[in-house]
């Protein structure tokens, strides 16, 4: 079943792309028509396009891999912010810093900076400085958190991006693409989608048109992230069927014994029982032969 369906990618305006003069001769695979000098994209292709990217960006978090979201346009902002958090994604909605992804680590060593200013104010450091020092520091503090606060659990690199405006953030498609990062990302006709790996053809520029592509990628890592959960907590139980596999094995090996040793007992018992029957029947068979004996003598 469709994540989406034609009439909710309309009412979200989805289907508006730029001026026929600002358009990239690659989209042309997914405009439909041209209207009063705007194209319009092809929402049925919109809607298989969702499909395959959320169920590719639902397989990387389920296999327990981080997806960054990169949306610094203004209207895209605080709904990336808002979606992403939920689903606890790392995300960046101001700057792009260069070297994002080519230079990680020098960015880790910011974070970690921003990390030991924390310390600093916990072990009274802090107090220890001058009024000017802590202003600076402080400063510092604000400053890292505005660009690198929402990347600060993100240890190594992104498995996957998603890209609100790939004409806006192609240094992040670049840097990707560098390090061979698959690309999620929605694509407007005025964009390049060859140098995507899933393109989402949508107006990239209404928030109404955002909210809804951003949400259904977020759910579909719900999903992904729930049913890793599932696995998880089934595991503890298939590892204590295998660990008491031979256990179960060897107390039935051990009762099979002792039944075995029962059935002899209990075909000896039997023996015996007819040897008596046997017994019995031989002394009755005898008098009874003595006393015709003793008839005949009469």
């Amino acid at each position: 079943m469709p994540r989406t369906n034609f009439k909710e990618l309309l009412d979200a305006g989805v289907h508006f792309g730029h001026l026929k003069r600002k358009w990239n001769p690659a989209m042309a695979p997914y405009i439909f028509m041209e209207r009063n000098g705007i194209h319009i994209i092809d929402l049925e292709k919109t809607v298989s396009k969702i499909d395959e990217a959320a169920s590719a960006i639902k397989h990387i978090a389920k296999s327990g891999k981080k997806v960054l979201f990169v949306a610094t346009k203004k209207q895209a902002k605080e709904i990336v912010a808002e979606k992403v958090k939920a689903v606890n994604m790392p995300y960046v909605t101001e700057r792009w810093p260069g070297g994002m992804l080519t230079n990680f680590p020098t960015i880790r060593k910011a974070v970690k900076k921003m990390s030991s200013i924390d310390k600093m104010a916990t072990d009274g450091t802090f107090t220890n400085l001058s009024k000017r020092e802590r202003l600076q520091v402080t400063r510092q503090r604000a400053k890292l958190e505005k660009n690198l606060g929402s990347i600060a659990d993100l240890t190594r690199l992104p498995s996957a991006l998603f890209i609100v405006d790939v004409s806006k953030e192609h240094i992040a498609v670049k840097e990707a693409r560098r390090l061979g990062i698959p690309v999620f990302a929605m694509v407007d006709t005025n964009s390049d989608p060859s140098e995507i790996d899933f393109p989402i053809p949508a107006n990239d520029d209404a928030s109404k048109s955002i909210s809804l592509i951003v949400g259904i990628l977020c759910q579909a890592i719900e999903e992904g992230l729930s049913e890793r959960k599932i696995e998880k907590d089934k595991e503890p139980l298939q590892k204590e069927k295998k660990s008491k596999g031979p256990e179960a094995k060897a107390a039935s090996a051990t009762l099979s014994d002792h039944t075995s040793d029962d059935e002899d007992y209990d075909d000896d018992a039997e023996e015996d029982t007819d040897d008596t029957d046997n017994d019995d029947y031989s002394s009755e068979e005898k008098e009874n032969s003595g006393s015709m004996y003793d008839d005949d003598e009469e």
